[in-house]
Order: structure tokens, then C-alpha cells, then sequence
């Protein structure tokens, strides 16, 4: 019979055993060896049985196992050692504490998912891990931050195949009550609540669930509760699921009512007050209104508003295509604000004028989350060298005038959580090395000097490392093949022949991520009979295990994996290739200790930054890839490969797909395989050894999320909190009077005529000219602009490249018309075609750029040489 009620009814525990909950409470335990060993010996099998989960497995215990702990004075000792080391973890000083005053008090971070541990499943991919890996390194480093996302009763979906390997999807229901979660509840002991206000009256409510994560907590909303209508009581749902209605309450919910689960948080535990919001893409954008809207309260206008929450905003862009941005109907995103919804005391008009798309190209009709993020932040960034690039591009239109490279969004490139994603063999080969705190240091701070030691590992130690992992791949990979075919409907008499799919001395290629077209899961399937005889070479032959989900609502995506998964089945090749559904943390910590070879092949330069590599090198497996996201970056020929690309504007995509495969089969014919089984003279592959080695000390220290995260806090968060600080509501309120001025005035400034004291169209290089320029500043003055002489080299189109900005200085009075006189000093320090031009930007102490206005006024086309080219 069915129940029509489920309760979770938890062990009372002995007191001895009482830190076990704390241990189990605290998701440290994810990332911390010695607390998932305590847990471990606690029950071997339901360990295993419950997915290394602590809370589950304290949860199925039986009484008289847990009376014999209790009477177990080893395991007490063990016990409370784990629960001093997690105190002092919690409590002592870390990096961020011993940096010089003037950091944030706090930091709350906004991410639609976080991937913390396959026991809390709120995340799909990349985006999530990431968001997840920040935390932690976070807590490692100390940095108070605050975690922000929405709690999905179903997660992201479960993925199985059919027996023709076709995708199908699940959705368990998640239980929060069997979840490393606790509710965070007023001091009368009911749940903490935020609601939202939705048109026709009537109101979305959200429980605040908490997830602590190390020394970061992680505040999660939940709109499946009984006050809610059955509408609202699912907009929690599931993760990127449901219509455009549905996506903007998760996003509203996410952004402005992360903002009061935030407030709540802080004042009932006396948390500092966030200086600095960073939101992890534009899905959480919404938290800059509600932000408004709490100064508006307190007596500052919509703009001075506006300028106090940009000085203290972080955003952060993932996407490198149009595409990927989520974009609603004006007339949606209207009905949800104003006087008879959310955020009443905003006007609408001014709300929907931070998404609009103004560039050429943008839809009028359109509300743009990313848009708006980037107009509510004063500092935006890419997440890899290359996506900086390509974002500044994508958003050039949002700065009429100016170059991409001037437009106002940097880079920091994503890391990885070494203690997370490292093999534990990995790491006490490490602690063997250099010691067990030094190698923690080593995985969280980073810094060359802690990576050197590698070098000493002898290669024997290394090369058994990396056939231990690979055989631990090896049944892996079999156990979750026998459990998929199961699902396919296959009997146990059909399979046999699992016994001896991969072998763990054959060169193992890993791939495994989302499935959507640009990542290209089957461009190893264009030429098949190729990669058949890569398959089985009779004396270097290669195995491949790839995992990966589409999209739900993407039947193409659906067509790539059926696609793979078909060419798997043949039992041909089935021992040498195959296809593990359900792709998630708890395989992925399997899949990249085990590869030799982490393959990625996007369409470059689609690829934001693509961390599953960097989880790879950790591990000391080699890159194979395209040069785009973070391969771009930092890659070299000491420790991998990279696939040569087809890029150039006019390439069909056909034919581009046909130039880089047949580029992927000849590295892996010609390179890769001969050297992996190549060997020296103790019957070692001495030059592949040295490769992993290479890919440790150098890529190591690179790819760590605390080497990402203290670049956030020093190039980011400290600047965001010092202009915090500087916006008090009078400077605010200034601020905004002044960019009011000096839009309303721009129209008013030209540049009438430029002049240099250069007699030939030809200069010799070293030779410092004269500049003189007369231009009118119209109801401005010369304190509210700053004129520059842009130099550099010049194109066959006259267009400066690698330019040089140098101030130019007014000389004397103005004239009756305001009109100033500015000269300054032009070098000619590069030789070859070489021009200038000049410009006139609004300035001001609290701009974070001069770019930042998107206003600039250069040369008329009669103003005397305009962009004059000194030298052909």
C-alpha cells in the first residue's frame, strides 16, 4: 500500500556521538578526507549503499550500532579529533584575516545553482560547480562570504537511456528533511519567511533553508510551502525548467528575495551586513531593484539609488554567445512591478530601461537580464582571458565609440577546488611528499613555490598512481555500465561481456559535459572507421568513456547522445568506447582521476572557460583540446595538446567539422598514442611521465579556485567595498546630479580643430610633437571632462591598434564661448604607420572608468587633421 504521508525520523544520538551531527551538518565533510573516513568506518556498507552521505547514513542507523560507538574509545578519540579540527577550521584565522584593513565585511553571493556535493543535487553543470567551488575555496581562504540560490525540489533531472539510447529523464522528489539542510527559523522557533508580491494580490512565500559550507553559509529558498497557492508552490521546482512566467518569479524569487533572506540571515545570527553583491550570471540580476528599493525607503531617489547599489555589485558573465542570455517580454516583467506587484515605490519605466537592449540589433520589445546586470554593476567580468574578449565584443553597443578592448568588463579565470576534485591516492602522494598541511596549503592558497616538490616524486611512484586510478576507472566505469543496461532492459545473461569492457593499461580519453551543438559530443564520430582502428590497434590502442546530458527541451542535443550511444553498442568497439548516463559530481570524482587524456573540442571560441580540464591536470591527466576558454589562456606543448581550429570567418560549418576532427585523429595517431606507450630504459613512458609531472607544477597552482577567488577579493571585491564605502547618500546623490549635468550638456561638446608641430608626413622615432586642440565643452567645465591623445599604430583603414592614452592639459582661459584651448605632448615611440586622435570623456573621483558613462565626443570631420597618420 502507498502512504499518503512521509515523515523522516531521525536516531536520537548518544551523547559521545553527538559531533556527528555537527560533522554531518557541516559540508566540509565533502572536500575533507578524514571526516568521509570517520563516517566511513562508522558502517563500510551503508556508507557505500547511501552515496557517501552522512546524513543518510546517521539516519538508517541501528540503536545498538550506535550504543557500540558510544562504548568505542577509539573511534570516540577519532571523533573528537574531527570535531576540534572542524572547530578550528571554523574559528582561526585564514588568509583573508591576515590581509591588509579595508576588505568587506561580507560578500553575498548569487548563483541560480551550486554544486556543493552529489548529496545536495541543485545543480545541471558547469556553472553550478563553479558557483559551488567558489564557496568552498571561499571558506578555505576565509572570505565571509554568503551563499544565495533557490532550493529545487526535483534538482536537474536524472538522466537513464532507452534501449534504443534514446535520453529520458527523471525527477525524484528531494525531501529537504533528508538533505544536509537545516531551516532557518525566527528566535520563537517558526521558519523564517520572505514573500514576494505577485499581480492580482496575491503573495509568492519562500522558507530559508541552510546549507553551511565550511565557514560560508549558503542560503537557499524553497516556495513549496502550504501558505502558497499550488502556482507558487512550484516555482521552486526544478532548475531551468517551466515558461518564461515561471523562469522570471525563480529569478525575481532568486534576486529580490535572496536580498531578504539575506537581511533575515543577518539579523538573526548578527552576521555583518554585506558591502558587496556578486551575482554569478544575470539570473539573480533582480537583487540590484530590491537594493534600490531598500535606499528609496530610506530617503534617496531612484537614481542616487542606483549609483550607491553599482559602486558595491559584482557581475559576473558566462556566457559567450547572445543566445545563452535569458530575455523576457517588457510587457511581463511589467505586469510583475509597480504599484500592484513587487517593488511598488519603483517606477516601472525605470525598471524596464535597465534591460533594454539599446544597441544596434537589440529587440525593443525585450527585457535583457544581462543587460541589466551589467547597468547594476559598476565592475563586470568574463571568466577566462579569451571570454573577456569575446564579452567586450558581445556588449560593445552598451558603449557607443569605443573599442572592445575599452569596454569596461575584465576577466578573472574560473578555478577548480582542489580538495574537492583531487583523488585522495593523489593527495597522500602529495602529503608522502611534502606533508600533510602543506599540501592542504598547496590545494587552497596555491603559489608555485608549494608545487615544486613534484618534481621529486620519483617516476615509478607517479606512473603507479596513474595505473591505480586508471584501474579504479576501470570498475567504475564497468559497475555503472551493468546498472545502465539494466535500466535499458537487458537481462544478466546478456551481459558477460561488461567483464571486459576497458582495460586498465590501455590509454583512457575522458569526455564528459553538457550536450549542447557547440560543444560537438560526436565530432569523434566523423570518421568512424578512423576512430574504429584508434579503437583497436593492435599495439596502441585507445579506450573512451564519455558522459553528458541534453537539455530536456533539446531534441538535437538528445540526437548527438543517441548518436554516441549507437556507436557504442556495437559490439565491436563496445570493450574500447562507452556512454555512462547520469553524468554528476559523484562520477565526475571518478572519471578525471582515471583519464590519461581530458578531451574537449567546442566550437572555439564558444567555451567560456571549461573548468572539467582544469579538474583533470589536478589529477595529472593531459589536455586535449581546442584553444578556447582557459586552453587558450595558459595552454603549452609541455603538458598537452591543442586541437588546430578552423575558425576564420567565412568557414562552412561542415567542412569546419570535417578540418578539426581529421586535425583530432592525426594528434592522437601521430602524437598522443606513441607517446603514452612509448618506453625508456626502466620501462617507463619517461616522456609522458615528465608531462604529467609538467602539468602538476606548472598547471597546478593556475587552475585552483583560491588562486580565483583571491583575485575576485583583490582586483574585485576590495574595490567594490572602498566605492561602497565613498557613496554615502549625499555623495550619491551628487554623483547622480552630475551625470544627470553632463548628459543633458553632452551634446554641447565638440572638438573644433586639432593641431601638432609636425611640418612632413614623416617622423623619425623618438621625436616628441606637439599637440594642440580647441574644443567646446558647452555647459561644462573643464573639471567634469578629461581630453585625451590616443596614438599607436594604424591599420590599411587607419584605424589605431595597441593605442596609448595621454591627458592633455588646458592652456589658459576660455573664451567668451567656452571654448578651451588644451595642448599636450605626442611621442612617437613605435615605428612604422603610426596616427592619433583625440577624445573628450566625462570624469569624475567616483567613476570606476571614463568609460563608464558610455559618452565621448572626438574630432569633426573638418577639424583640422581629425585622426591625423604621421607616418606611413
Amino acid at each position: 500500500m502507498k502512504a499518503i504521508r512521509r515523515f523522516t525520523v531521525r536516531p536520537l544520538l548518544p551523547e559521545p556521538l553527538r559531533p556527528l551531527s555537527d560533522l554531518a551538518r557541516n559540508l566540509r565533510w565533502s572536500w575533507h578526507p578524514e571526516t568521509r573516513d570517520l563516517f566511513q568506518s562508522v558502517d563500510p556498507e551503508r556508507w557505500a549503499t547511501c552515496g557517501g552521505d552522512p546524513v543518510r547514513l546517521l539516519g538508517g542507523l541501528r540503536p545498538a550500532r550506535l550504543a557500540e560507538l558510544a562504548d568505542d574509545r577509539r573511534f570516540l578519540r577519532r571523533l573528537t579529533a574531527a570535531a576540534d579540527d572542524l572547530h578550528d577550521y571554523m574559528t582561526g584565522d585564514r588568509w583573508y584575516q591576515t590581509q591588509p584593513s579595508g576588505l568587506p565585511a561580507a560578500i553575498a553571493y548569487f548563483s541560480p545553482e551550486f554544486g556543493i556535493t552529489a548529496a545536495l543535487p541543485q545543480y545541471s553543470g558547469g556553472l553550478g560547480i563553479l558557483a559551488g567551488d567558489h564557496l568552498k575555496a571561499a571558506s578555505d581562504l576565509g572570505v565571509p562570504l554568503i551563499g544565495v540560490g533557490l532550493l529545487y525540489r526535483h534538482g536537474y533531472f536524472r538522466q537513464t537511456l532507452s534501449r534504443d539510447g534514446w535520453q529520458q529523464e527523471h525527477y525524484p522528489v528531494l525531501d529537504p528533511h533528508e538533505l544536509p539542510v537545516t531551516l532557518l527559523k525566527e528566535a520563537d522557533g517558526t521558519p523564517a519567511h520572505v514573500s514576494l508580491a505577485l499581480p492580482g494580490d496575491r503573495q509568492l512565500r519562500a522558507r530559508i533553508w541552510l546549507a553551511q559550507v565550511g565557514r560560508v553559509p549558503l542560503l537557499m529558498l524553497d516556495s513549496d510551502v502550504e501558505e502558497n497557492d499550488p502556482g507558487e508552490r512550484g516555482v521552486t521546482d526544478r532548475l531551468y525548467g517551466g515558461g518564461s512566467e515561471h523562469r522570471l518569479l525563480q529569478e525575481m524569487l532568486l534576486g529580490i528575495g535572496g536580498v531578504r533572506a539575506v537581511r533575515t540571515y543577518c539579523r538573526l545570527t548578527g552576521h555583518a551586513e554585506p558591502e558587496v553583491f556578486h551575482t554569478n550570471e544575470g539570473h539573480a540580476g533582480f537583487l540590484g531593484l530590491e537594493r534600490i528599493a531598500e535606499l528609496c525607503a530610506e530617503g534617496l531617489d531612484f537614481d542616487s539609488g542606483l549609483e550607491t547599489v553599482r559602486a558595491g555589485t559584482v557581475f559576473t558573465t558566462h556566457t559567450p554567445v547572445p543566445a545563452g542570455i535569458d530575455r523576457f517580454d517588457r510587457d511581463l516583467v511589467a505586469r510583475h512591478f509597480g504599484p500592484h506587484a513587487e517593488l511598488p515605490g519603483l517606477d516601472v519605466g525605470r525598471v524596464l530601461s535597465l534591460g533594454r537592449e539599446t544597441y544596434p540589433g537589440g529587440e525593443a520589445n525585450l527585457f535583457n537580464m544581462a543587460v541589466m546586470g551589467l547597468r547594476l554593476a559598476q565592475r563586470a567580468n568574463g571568466v577566462s582571458l579569451l571570454h573577456g574578449q569575446v564579452s567586450r565584443e558581445m556588449f560593445a553597443g552598451l558603449w557607443p565609440g569605443f573599442d572592445a578592448d575599452e569596454v569596461p568588463i575584465t576577466s578573472v579565470t574560473n578555478g577548480v577546488h582542489a580538495p574537492t576534485w583531487v583523488a585522495p591516492e593523489v593527495l597522500r602522494l602529495g602529503a608522502r611528499q611534502i606533508g600533510v598541511h602543506r599540501t592542504e596549503d598547496a590545494l587552497s592558497v596555491g603559489g608555485s613555490e608549494r608545487w615544486d616538490s613534484v618534481a621529486d616524486i620519483p617516476d615509478q611512484d607517479v606512473w603507479d598512481l596513474r595505473r591505480d586510478l586508471r584501474e579504479q576507472l576501470v570498475q567504475e566505469v564497468r559497475a555503472r555500465l551493468r546498472a545502465s543496461w539494466r535500466q535499458r532492459g537487458a537481462g544478466t545473461a546478456e551481459l558477460g561481456w561488461i567483464d571486459g569492457v576497458l582495460d586498465p593499461d590501455v590509454l583512457t580519453i575522458g569526455f564528459a559535459r553538457r550536450v549542447p551543438s557547440y560543444k560537438r559530443l560526436t565530432l569523434m564520430l566523423r570518421d568512424r572507421d578512423r576512430l574504429r582502428n584508434l579503437l583497436l590497434h593492435p599495439e596502441r590502442p585507445v579506450q573512451i568513456v564519455v558522459a553528458g546530458k541534453a537539455h530536456p527541451a533539446d531534441d538535437g542535443g538528445k540526437r548527438l547522445v543517441q548518436e554516441l550511444v549507437r556507436f557504442a553498442d556495437d559490439p565491436r568497439v563496445r570493450h574500447r568506447i562507452v556512454f555512462l548516463p547520469d553524468y554528476g559530481m559523484a562520477m565526475a570524482q571518478k572519471l578525471y582521476p582515471g583519464c590519461d587524456i581530458w578531451l574537449n573540442n567546442p566550437l572555439r571560441p564558444l567555451e567560456a572557460c571549461g573548468t572539467s580540464g582544469m579538474k583533470a591536470a589536478l589529477n595529472g591527466c593531459l589536455n586535449l583540446s581546442v584553444l578556447d576558454g582557459w586552453w587558450d589562456e595558459w595552454f603549452q606543448p609541455d603538458f598537452g595538446w591543442a586541437i588546430p581550429t578552423a575558425d576564420g570567418a567565412g568557414t562552412d560549418p561542415d567542412h569546419r567539422d570535417a578540418v578539426e576532427a581529421a586535425a583530432l585523429y592525426d594528434l592522437l595517431e601521430q602524437r598522443v598514442t606513441p607517446r603514452f606507450y612509448e618506453r625508456g630504459r626502466q620501462g617507463l613512458p619517461d616522456r609522458w611521465i615528465e608531462m604529467v609531472r609538467r602539468t602538476l607544477t606548472l598547471l597546478g597552482p593556475k587552475v585552483l579556485a583560491g588562486r580565483m577567488v583571491r583575485e575576485y577579493v583583490e582586483r574585485l571585491y576590495a574595490p567594490a567595498a572602498r566605492a561602497h564605502r565613498a557613496l554615502t547618500p549625499d555623495a550619491a546623490r551628487d554623483l547622480a546630479a552630475w551625470k544627470a549635468r553632463v548628459r543633458a550638456a553632452w551634446q554641447g561638446v565638440t572638438v573644433d580643430h586639432v593641431e601638432t608641430s609636425a611640418a612632413t608626413p614623416t617622423a623619425e622615432l623618438g621625436t616628441t610633437l606637439a599637440l594642440r586642440v580647441r574644443l567646446s565643452l558647452g555647459d561644462l567645465t573643464p573639471d567634469d571632462v578629461e581630453v585625451q591623445a590616443v596614438s599607436g599604430r594604424v591599420d590599411e583603414e587607419d584605424r589605431i591598434t595597441d593605442a596609448t592614452t595621454v591627458p592633455l592639459k588646458p592652456a589658459g582661459a576660455p573664451d567668451s564661448g567656452n571654448r578651451w584651448t588644451y595642448e599636450g605632448p605626442l611621442s612617437l615611440d613605435r615605428t612604422g604607420p603610426y596616427g592619433y586622435t583625440v577624445r573628450v570623456l566625462p570624469t569624475h573621483p567616483l567613476l570606476a572608468t571614463n568609460a563608464e558613462l558610455g559618452l565621448m565626443a572626438t574630432p569633426l570631420e573638418d577639424a583640422g587633421e581629425g585622426a591625423g597618420v604621421l607616418m606611413r
